[in-house]
Order: C-alpha cells, then sequence, then structure tokens
C-alpha cells in the first residue's frame, strides 16, 4: 500500500495558481469561475491529504457563502473522509469534490491538468 503524505514541490505552484485564481474570482463575485478553479485545485491536491481537505474546506466555505445547503452536507461529509482516503492512495481519481457528483466516481481529468499531473506521477 502506498501512503501519499507530501504534495511534491513541482506540484505545489500549479495547485496554488487555481486557488489564487479560484480566490480572485470569488472576491470579484464571479462565482461560476471561482468553482471551476476550485474544483481544478481538487483534482490536483486529491492525493494528498493536506490539499485534498484543504480543497474541501474551501468549498464547504464557498458553500456557506452561497447558501447551498446540499453543498454544505456534502462538504462536511467529504471533509471527515477525504484527507483519509487520500493518505492510503485510495481516491477517485479525477473527482472534481462537489457535492453536485457522486463522491467515489473516477472523473475525467482535464488534459492540462493530466499533463502536470503525468509530470509527478500523480
Amino acid at each position: 500500500m502506498r501512503f501519499n503524505t507530501t504534495m511534491p514541490k513541482g506540484l505545489k505552484p500549479h495547485y496554488h495558481k487555481e486557488l489564487d485564481a479560484y480566490r480572485k474570482k470569488l472576491n470579484k463575485g464571479y462565482f461560476q469561475e471561482a468553482w471551476h478553479h476550485l474544483e481544478r485545485a481538487h483534482i490536483l491536491g486529491q492525493p494528498y491529504p493536506y490539499e485534498h481537505s484543504e480543497a474541501h474546506w474551501l468549498m464547504l466555505r464557498f458553500g456557506i457563502k452561497i447558501k447551498d445547503w446540499k453543498e454544505i452536507r456534502g462538504q462536511l461529509l467529504r471533509l471527515f473522509v477525504g484527507g483519509v482516503k487520500s493518505f492510503v492512495g485510495k481516491v477517485p481519481v479525477g473527482n472534481t469534490g462537489g457535492a453536485n457528483v457522486p463522491p467515489l466516481l473516477p472523473m475525467e481529468i482535464p488534459e492540462d491538468l493530466q499533463q502536470i499531473m503525468n509530470n509527478y506521477k500523480v
């Protein structure tokens, strides 16, 4: 069994770029675009417990901000189990992390993110 604990240093800037874009769009009130970047950050961070949990924490806060009770409930569940699944390497690859998709559904990874992830054996 492979344990994931730390995101590779080269992958971190890509993850943080998506989080920065999320925050910029959120601050301007562009919620749909903000969410898109948060989903992309989730995909990049999903294999790593800290980043995976951080993405779900931000998704929970987003759900609270827009008063989306389905998202809030979904993120509470995901916060409880997401980091543990990352630690043991059992995540549904490509899942965007929102309550609008089943939590265990593997999904296709956007091509640009897949190319980035290929460089770090994710």
